[in-house]
């Protein structure tokens, strides 16, 4: 349906004409009447009045005729979940632009030629003079009522789309949702786009085939298809929540305004998978976005949420390990706090020493006959470590491999600790386990560099401090 709207002073009758916007503003005075957005979806082809908030906001793009066009959703007490209001103009700057801060109430109507709009700022404290309005406006004397209204209705009830949303936190394979986010970083290569987004939740921590093949343990990569990203974006990133990589090799319209670093978005019919452990998301032909004010209701929760974890320590912590992390390894600096992998790769310092929560996804070497020479002194042992801000690797030197393993063991009893720290569960009667789950552990990592004319290039991690219990 097609919601357009016009000032009228009853509620319109087929065949009734508009008045004129010189009669509808006489003395002042209101000579037609605001309907509820749902009273609006029950008269379709009449002309109507209405007074709504901002929900959602669409990128102003050229039509298929010589217009630009700009599509708003818009909601009010009578529908929360709203509707979608379509502007057209000679140029873009006839649209709305609806500052991206606030929800703007606003009288919106469909028809360049007859109708109006006027944007209002949404929060309670603020003036109730418009920061943008139409050529063909005219205020009347009741609005400062009604904008009070609704910015009295907005602080208790923002409007937004629950019914299909999932946080980070539940995603799940090949399901279709909307996800709320902020997009951080839009990457282009070869028509291809990336979406770095993130809402402040951690994703789920996959289960990996337990594939007893020492290569496919070994070569867990880093990071999913594409370059990684050069440490003046790393630095911008949160370093507590999952930042997801959203793939499309369609343009999305509203890239533009995406690649700006501040917005928050509703990604529409998206799927997610996994890919070497790491989740993806993907948006398909039917997949949309939409930008989202900052008062937008699913918005403010997320921005609660993340606020109420990140002042929490334990909270800080990753969501999956939770209420604790498994209880298989020893570490020097208990009391040291605790520090996410994305906060190292974002220190200001190339060298530095934290503790961290993470789980071993790879290690290599992991064959019985090498993990020996590595008790030995012959040999370093490199473990890929994850939580949900990053992947890093990170070496056990020669010197401290009796260290980590807790003395020169059989080769049995290295196998028996190595299976452990990957989630490789013992074979039970039915016969090989078909996935390992590694259990979340407490380790104490040092940052060091390769080459002092290129630290930050040349930087590598090692474990020190820590041991694996039996």
């Amino acid at each position: 349906m097609e919601e357009a709207a016009a000032r009228e002073r009853k509620r319109p009758r087929e065949g009734d004409a508009a008045p004129s916007a010189a009669a509808a503003a006489g003395a002042g005075k209101a000579q037609y009447v605001y309907l509820p957005v749902a009273d609006a979806l029950k008269a379709p082809g009449a002309r109507v009045f209405l007074f709504a908030a901002v929900s959602e906001i669409g990128a102003a793009v050229r039509s298929r005729g010589t217009d630009f066009t700009l599509t708003l959703r818009v909601a009010d007490q009578s529908r929360p979940a709203g509707i979608s209001v379509t502007f057209f103009a000679d140029n873009v700057a006839l649209l709305p632009c609806v500052k991206i801060t606030m929800h703007g109430e606003f009288f919106v109507t469909f028809n360049k030629k007859f109708s109006s709009f006027a944007l209002f700022e949404g929060k309670v404290s603020t003036e109730c003079s418009p920061y943008q309005t139409s050529t063909k406006y005219y205020g009347t004397q009741y609005d400062n009522e009604l904008l009070t209204q609704m910015r009295t209705w907005l602080a208790y009830n923002p409007p937004g789309l629950k019914d299909l949303e999932l946080q980070l936190r539940s995603l799940k394979s090949d399901t279709t949702f909307d996800l709320v986010c902020k997009v951080l970083h839009v990457y282009e290569n070869n028509g291809e786009w990336i979406f770095y987004v993130w809402d402040g939740t951690d994703t789920p921590a996959a289960e990996f085939q337990a594939i007893l093949d020492a290569e496919a343990v070994e070569s867990s990569p880093l990071h999913l298809e594409g370059v990684p990203l050069p440490r003046e974006v790393l630095c911008t990133m949160p370093c507590v929540g999952t930042v997801l990589r959203v793939f499309t090799n369609r343009y999305i319209k509203e890239v533009f305004h995406l690649q700006k670093n501040i917005y928050w978005a509703r990604f529409c019919n998206i799927t997610c998978k996994q890919e070497f452990g790491i989740w993806k998301g993907i948006l398909g032909p039917s997949s949309r976005v939409r930008l989202l004010s900052h008062e937008d209701g699913s918005v403010v929760d997320r921005m609660k949420m993340y606020d109420s974890r990140i002042a929490n320590q334990v909270h800080r912590q990753p969501m999956a390990s939770l209420p604790g992390a498994s209880n298989i390894a020893d570490v020097e600096y208990e009391a040291a706090g605790y520090t996410t992998l994305m906060e190292s790769l974002t220190h200001e310092q190339v060298t530095h020493k934290f503790k961290t929560l993470v789980r071993v996804v790879a290690a290599y070497p992991c064959r019985a006959s090498e993990l020996r020479l590595l008790l030995t002194g012959s040999y370093c042992l490199r473990l890929t470590l994850e939580d949900p801000t990053a992947r890093i690797h990170a070496y056990v030197h020669k010197d401290d491999g009796a260290k980590f393993f807790g003395g020169f063991l059989t080769a049995e009893a290295l196998i028996k600790k190595m299976n452990k720290l990957l989630g490789i569960p013992e074979e039970d009667e039915e016969g090989t386990p078909l996935t390992r789950n590694p259990p979340w552990i407490w380790c104490c990592v040092k940052s060091y560099r390769l080459d002092k004319n290129d630290p930050w290039g040349s930087r590598r991690y090692r474990i020190f401090g820590t041991e694996i219990r039996d």
